[in-house]
């Protein structure tokens, strides 16, 4: 199921960015970038429409991903 990042409130939409962006796994730069950083980026390409929040109703959990634009 599709969430808008629109209908979340500020703080749940950044505890939702930060704890996606500090996942185990998603560091894969030479160099570091800050998690205020990231979170700014991620809300970017959310407000851009290049990606999109994602609620799996089978496992109870939420991700953020790309836009398929096929």
């Amino acid at each position: 199921m599709k969430i808008q990042w629109q209908t979340l409130s500020e703080s749940a939409l950044t505890g939702l960015i930060q704890e996606f962006v500090t996942r185990e796994g998603t560091e894969y730069g030479a160099q570091e970038v800050p998690v205020s950083t990231k979170v700014e980026q991620v809300l970017a390409q959310l407000q851009s429409g290049r990606v999109e929040i994602v609620y799996d109703e089978e496992t109870l959990t939420t991700s953020i991903s790309t836009i398929d634009g096929s």
